[in-house]
């Protein structure tokens, strides 16, 4: 009987243990402000058990956000005063929170807009639970001078290139815009399995709505296992370029997802290399290329 009782002591300290660890690893709060003149930090440290250094970070990585009337926005000024009304949130994740900040490089500063080149990895997006590991965010912070940054186009975590970033909410429509309609030319090299028929193309609907594909070319590489292509794509549906290389037997190298890549070490395959199109703030025909070194290969 004793040695029952200490296994049940054990196992349901062990059990508490995980709980406790899991309820401190993810969690939401919503504290409705009742004072003017408090401050944001302050509510935190009140309603949360960790220190105001630590606050300050998560604050900073941009999980804290702050509803007034029907809008809800990140903050991530510690001192920020709040009144009467409002409404405080914080979205903890400690493995989104722990996210490693990738480096991103700068291409171009147009000034209206910037050009990058996102590293496999970063994410194009944030989310309520943060933004830090984000290339927006990268741009609003390293950026000189610097200023705000808007995502007007997305690539996939694991897909590398150029990407577009706007710094004013007018140029962020005007290059939304853009996109949408197909006026801005996006072009990607994809390290495939095998070799495709090229030039051609892929023409196959992708969740009920249309989806085009380029293989412009296809070059093979010093493994004859193996092809390095030259795709535009003609519409921006979500994975388009991974589904359509899957479906032509021709997966992209270290697609996880679509294809059957098995070795971790290696990155997904596919770098958006060319953007293409004619400013609509200086009328002039702008043309961004990554060198070759920056192509997707096997090492």
């Amino acid at each position: 009987m004793q040695c029952t009782t200490i296994e049940s002591i054990i196992l349901n300290k062990t059990v508490m243990t995980a709980t406790l660890k899991t309820a401190t690893e993810k969690f939401e709060k919503h504290l409705s402000i009742s004072n003017d003149n408090v401050t944001a930090i302050d509510i935190l440290a009140e309603h949360i058990d960790f220190s105001r250094q630590k606050i300050k970070q998560i604050m900073q990585k941009g999980a804290v956000w702050l509803t007034q009337e029907q809008s809800t926005r990140r903050i991530r000024r510690a001192s920020k005063k709040l009144c009467i009304g409002q409404t405080l949130h914080l979205y903890y994740d400690a493995h989104i929170l722990e996210q490693t900040d990738f480096s991103a490089r700068l291409i171009a500063d147009e000034g209206d807009y910037s050009v990058w080149f996102k590293p496999s990895g970063m994410l194009s997006q944030g989310s309520k639970y943060g933004d830090h590991s984000t290339i927006y965010r990268w741009a609003e912070t390293h950026l000189q001078p610097q200023r705000n940054a808007f995502l007007v186009h997305r690539l996939d975590k694991a897909t590398s290139g150029l990407i577009l970033i706007a710094h004013s909410k007018k140029a962020a429509a005007t290059l939304s815009k853009m996109f949408s309609e197909r006026l801005i030319d996006k072009y990607y090299k994809a390290l495939v399995q095998g070799l495709p028929q090229a030039p051609g193309i892929i023409d196959r609907p992708l969740e009920n709505k249309k989806a085009i594909t380029k293989i412009l070319s296809a070059e093979q590489i010093n493994n004859p296992l193996f092809s390095l292509l030259d795709i535009q794509i003609l519409t921006g549906r979500k994975h388009q370029i991974r589904q359509h290389l899957s479906h032509t037997g021709h997966p992209v190298v270290g697609d996880r997802l679509y294809g059957n890549a098995q070795n971790k070490s290696i990155d997904l395959c596919l770098t958006a290399y060319k953007i293409i199109f004619t400013s609509p703030f200086d009328k002039q025909e702008k043309h961004y290329e990554l060198g070759n070194e920056f192509y997707p290969s096997l090492t």
